[in-house]
């Protein structure tokens, strides 16, 4: 099955959407890295509707990085609609993903993100205002349902299609496992059998080898790496070798590791300023780029105490020196 949108390969790695973690500099380190498609945080449609500038500052991206997606997120049809439109307008991106799969308490709380699974009524009003609202290619990101009770990943997967998605990336867990358990591949196949378009498969992704055993279990189009990609952009330059039957890439060493976190350090501060928020929100990178490497508590210390991004680059030019 053809993406509606360019990819360079026949699988096809993507980023996932993440709060604070897919922003422009990490989105850019994986592309460079073998990411074939990369999506935007999720973004609020009314922050977007309303004209918000930090909200639509999470918009924006390098043209490095197409094909980009941008993921918004909301429970009112019109207003969705009406985000869709101005994200065409704006950005111009390779398509438009909407957000059906959120855990996340502030998002459900307003129905938004999956509490959306609780009315496949009101999902589907969302894909068709969506649809009518931008000639972009729209495709949607669920879960398998909102708790056991309403757990139907093949029925919802089908309600989207109907109404219209291009496209579908499945998270096989339910909104109230939140992270817990295990994804559940054996749903994603059944998806893949019941669909005529693409089916990207999301969950418990930690490793290369993953990338290898979810495509050969489930036959999905394309697989979406999340937390296995934290602090691991080379985990798709590795996925990529083994679906291609290729060895594996050695994994980074340590010299390697510092340089690349350097690297990401350098894209935050040239694209997001050298503000102590943005040496704040990096701090996470720091813990995950430093894992496994010796003296890496030593380091996250230091890293922990920075207050601005020119701290951050000379820490990480000691450390690889």
């Amino acid at each position: 099955m053809r993406f509606p949108y360019p990819v360079a390969h026949e699988v096809p790695l993507f980023l996932a959407p993440m709060s604070g973690v897919s922003e422009s500099p990490f989105r850019l380190l994986c592309r460079r890295f073998g990411a074939d498609v990369v999506v935007s945080e999720f973004i609020s449609a009314v922050g977007i509707a309303r004209g918000i500038d930090r909200v639509l500052a999470d918009g924006k991206f390098e043209p490095a990085e197409r094909p980009y997606g941008v993921q918004i997120y909301g429970a009112d049809a019109d207003v969705m609609g009406r985000a869709a439109a101005l994200v065409t307008e704006l950005f111009r991106p390779d398509f438009i993903d909407i957000n059906f799969g959120c855990p996340v308490k502030k998002v459900v709380k307003n129905n938004g993100g999956s509490g959306c699974l609780k009315d496949l009524t009101l999902v589907q009003g969302i894909i068709r205002a969506v649809r009518a609202a931008t000639d972009l290619p729209v495709t949607v990101k669920i879960r398998s349902g909102w708790d056991e009770t309403q757990r139907d990943p093949v029925g919802i997967a089908l309600r989207c299609r109907e109404a219209g998605a291009q496209a579908l990336s499945l998270h096989a867990r339910t909104r109230t496992q939140m992270f817990s358990g295990r994804a559940s591949w054996d749903e994603i196949a059944r998806v893949v059998e019941a669909l005529d378009v693409p089916v990207i498969g999301n969950g418990d992704i930690e490793c290369a080898e993953d990338i290898l055993a979810m495509r050969r279990q489930t036959g999905c189009a394309g697989i979406m790496i999340a937390r296995g990609s934290f602090g691991n952009p080379w985990i798709f330059g590795q996925g990529r070798d083994l679906l291609a039957g290729r060895p594996k890439r050695s994994d980074p060493t340590p010299a390697e590791r510092f340089a690349v976190a350097l690297e990401h350090a350098r894209l935050a501060l040239r694209l997001q300023g050298d503000t102590r928020k943005t040496a704040l929100e990096f701090r996470k990178h720091f813990g995950w780029y430093s894992r496994g490497v010796p003296g890496a508590a030593q380091l996250r210390e230091r890293l922990f105490q920075i207050e601005s991004m020119a701290e951050a680059e000379a820490v990480f030019l000691q450390a690889a020196a």
